[in-house]
């Protein structure tokens, strides 16, 4: 019986070959679509499912603040977390500290700039997986100056040879690493990677335990699972007696290390992704999959006039009711088994384009793994019942009788559910264009908006903390010398993104009263490279940044400028009133300058109170070019760079490609939404195209009767498309509340944001009227100007 239902379902969907096309290649571009957002959900769900302690990680969230001021809360903690946790408390087994940095390392005595270095305790092995190939990992990086390797970065600076007991000299200071260890590389799957494993040991700043200078990471390896809220538990009242008395107010809480990559609102090693994102790209596949779905059954039902007399016919022969219902899912499945098919080959044809939308590295053999096709074959098997399951049962549950006399071809049994569903497949392809439209304008906000500084033809490039002030600023004076380089700076943080925590006074407030700060060590050229605006008082000078660059310390002379939001938070009226005035940010100094405020943060943060202050100290030079001959001008830049900085690699960035890395993934989604709602939209006029097909086929008669009758080629498409307006009209009502209440509710992530306006709505529901007229417009005018003698002879 299966192999015969078989060759019927063939022959029908080979008779049926409009219908058929259009099933196919609905189903075949929504379940590619569907594999590929399903291949990166399946990626990101695995992150570090290889980790076997996972259940027993924590990582650290520290909490501060000063008395009378705000909170700040992030993965920052100090050396003193690890030690004095794990020595305190029994739920902890070990304590892990870990910072990621920048390293020159060199390469056949060239600098190379290592940007996946990462600093860990000894206990790293202790906690966290490895595949050791070479070395011991209880010894590996239990002194200063010790690294270990990955396999892939073992083969870079060493080929064949055994890396281990072999030197690399690393640093600003080249200091000689001893290769204690190989291991694997990494997983792509893991929120901790790296190519270099050195000793925290190594950066000598983990012996001084303090609270303060929070500038690390601490993971927690807990005695069993269960040991996190009672260690949270016994946190506060430790860190009161720890902090009383001090002005300064710190907490600590726990994060489970599997929450750190999806749901954290902290980043990870690797660059965090938001479960939200997930699930809105885990919607999008399910509203596609359910618009071919629907397009499937309005096809189906349309044809079931057609197929009545055949049902008819085979009941009368004997057919069961069951048989012809699995007759019909059979017909569903091997239209899903053949798109299916076809999609894996497409969905692996497309695999490198999908990874340069969502900057990763999918490949093709995660498409053939034993639960990802288990859970294909599983979808397919629904796919098949959910679409082939309504026309099975209308078709199967005929009776011979009426569809012999015809009875069947006048009702409307069918009518409802094909409105109801044209009704939903619009109202998503409504909802998806209303959410790309506000995604992209807040994205253009972000991006064309005033963000208070210059970050065109900005140029960034790593000079370290420990190269001479001199050095530096002779530097900048070559480069200056160059008719397309206007501005230098030198400067620990470019404006795009200040983070470093400070606190600031006056003279007149109480010790123990301070205000949290973001502050930036910079010199005299920053204000104008950046192209901050000055509202008051002065940028540095030359004079300044003398003041500041002695020897002795106790002769320095620091200066600041703020912004107006310090202004107000030190309590002046006006910015004029703040210059002059003495300021104590760690040490005493002048306040010479106030800034107009400006974005150093992502637009989803309130812009806080900034202070610049004078340095002769930063890692980042800072470059204005013009922008003409940008080649001549790079290799100007990197000539200069070779004959003062020949130990440091020439490497730079664009300041605007760093700001654009703050919206990382806002710019994915907006890139994922459009082309899956160009993906949706299609599929649904493609439901609409072959849907219409059918209604304009079976109006047939009626239309050239109204020609004879002398109606216009107007009259009737209009009278042919009325029906379809209304139902998108109707789409729109439904669509737009609940497009409103999402998009109100993602733009609410940023202090800074566009207004939904009407003129949005407004927008999508023309836009998707226009593309139902155009769909319907295809089979309607055609039906309209044929020869009415022709349309009454086809019944």
């Amino acid at each position: 019986m299966f192999r015969n239902n078989f060759k019927i379902a063939i022959r029908n969907l080979w008779k049926n070959k409009v219908a058929t096309i259009i099933n196919v290649l609905g189903l075949t571009v929504g379940i590619t679509s569907s594999l590929l957002i399903a291949l990166f959900i399946y990626h990101e769900l695995s992150f570090d499912a290889f980790q076997p302690n996972k259940e027993r990680l924590a990582r650290v969230v520290m909490e501060y603040n000063f008395e009378g001021g705000e909170s700040r809360k992030g993965t920052f903690t100090s050396t003193k977390v690890a030690p004095v946790f794990s020595r305190t408390f029994p739920e902890v087994e070990k304590g892990i500290r870990m910072t990621d940095a920048n390293m020159i390392v060199q390469l056949h005595k060239e600098p190379v700039m290592e940007k996946n270095f990462m600093f860990a305790d000894s206990s790293f092995f202790d906690a966290f997986a490895y595949e050791m190939i070479e070395g011991t990992p209880a010894t590996a990086l239990n002194g200063p100056d010790k690294v270990v390797l990955t396999e892939s970065m073992a083969t870079k600076y060493f080929g064949k040879e055994s890396a281990v007991g072999k030197t690399l000299i690393i640093g600003n200071d080249n200091t000689p690493y001893e290769v204690t260890g190989v291991i694997r590389d990494y997983p792509s799957t893991s929120q901790i990677t790296f190519d270099f494993l050195a000793s925290f040991s190594s950066l000598r700043s983990n012996q001084e335990e303090t609270y303060f200078n929070a500038n690390y990471t601490t993971y927690l390896l807990l005695r069993d699972a269960t040991s996190l809220a009672p260690l949270q538990e016994k946190l506060h009242p430790f860190m009161e007696k720890e902090m009383k008395g001090t002005g300064v107010s710190i907490h600590f809480y726990l994060e489970p290390f599997e929450d750190v990559h999806l749901i954290s609102p902290y980043a990870d090693f690797t660059g965090k992704t938001s479960v939200t994102f997930l699930y809105a790209l885990g919607g999008v596949a399910l509203l596609i999959i359910v618009i071919v779905c629907f397009t499937y059954i309005n096809l189906s039902t349309a044809k079931s006039i057609e197929r009545a007399r055949e049902v008819g016919i085979r009941k009368v022969s004997g057919a069961m009711r069951f048989q012809l219902f699995w007759q019909f899912i059979g017909e569903s499945f091997v239209l899903c088994s053949l798109s299916v098919f076809v999609s894996f080959a497409l969905a692996t044809a497309l695999l490198p384009a999908f990874n340069t939308l969502i900057s990763k590295n999918l490949q093709f053999a995660d498409l053939v793994t034993i639960p990802f096709i288990l859970s294909t074959i599983v979808s397919t098997i629904l796919v098949s019942l959910i679409a082939g399951a309504y026309p099975a049962m209308v078709l199967s549950k005929l009776q011979p009788a009426k569809v012999l006399k015809g009875i069947f071809k006048n009702t409307g049994s069918a009518k409802a559910l094909q409105q109801s569903l044209t009704v939903f497949q619009f109202a998503i392809s409504v909802f998806l264009i209303i959410a790309t439209v506000v995604i992209q304008g807040q994205l253009r906000f972000i991006q064309k908006g005033k963000l208070g500084y210059d970050r065109d033809h900005v140029i960034t490039l790593s000079v370290g903390y420990n190269t001479d002030y001199n050095l530096v600023n002779t530097l900048k004076n070559e480069l200056k010398t160059n008719h397309n380089i206007t501005q230098t700076a030198r400067c620990v943080s470019s404006p795009v993104s200040i983070v470093g925590g400070y606190s600031m006074r006056l003279p007149s407030m109480p010790e123990n009263e301070v205000i949290a700060t973001i502050a930036n060590p910079v010199d005299a050229d920053y204000v104008r490279t950046a192209g901050l605006e000055i509202i008051a008082g002065t940028g540095f000078t030359e004079q300044h940044m003398e003041a500041v660059a002695v020897e002795d310390w106790d002769d320095k002379q620091f200066h600041y400028i703020i912004n107006e939001s310090a202004v107000k938070k030190l309590g002046f009226a006006t910015p004029e009133e703040a210059i002059g005035q003495q300021m104590i940010l760690n040490n005493p100094g002048t306040i010479v300058g106030v800034v107009k405020d400006f974005h150093f943060q992502s637009m989803r943060n309130s812009i806080e109170p900034l202070v610049l202050f004078t340095a002769s100290w930063g890692n980042r030079l800072l470059v204005k070019v013009k922008g003409d001959n940008m080649a001549a001008t790079l290799a100007f830049m990197e000539t200069k760079w070779k004959q003062l900085l020949p130990s440091r690699p020439f490497e730079f960035t664009f300041l605007d490609q760093e700001y654009e890395r703050l919206y990382h993934s806002e710019v994915q989604l907006a890139q994922m939404m459009n082309l899956f709602a160009g993906i949706a939209i299609m599929l649904a006029c493609l439901g609409l195209f072959g849907l219409s097909s059918y209604m304009i086929q079976q109006r047939t008669k009626e239309i050239s009767i109204r020609k004879v009758l002398g109606a216009s080629i107007w009259n009737l498409f209009r009278i042919l498309s009325i029906n379809f307006v209304v139902l998108v009209l109707i789409a729109i009502v439904i669509a737009s509340p609940i497009a409103y209440l999402l998009m109100t509710q993602w733009l609410d992530g940023f202090v800074y944001r566009i207004d939904l306006q009407s003129w949005i709505f407004i927008v999508a529901g023309v836009a998707t009227i226009l593309i139902a007229l155009v769909t319907i417009g295809i089979h309607g005018m055609r039906a309209v100007v044929e020869s009415p003698v022709k349309g009454l002879r086809s019944e």
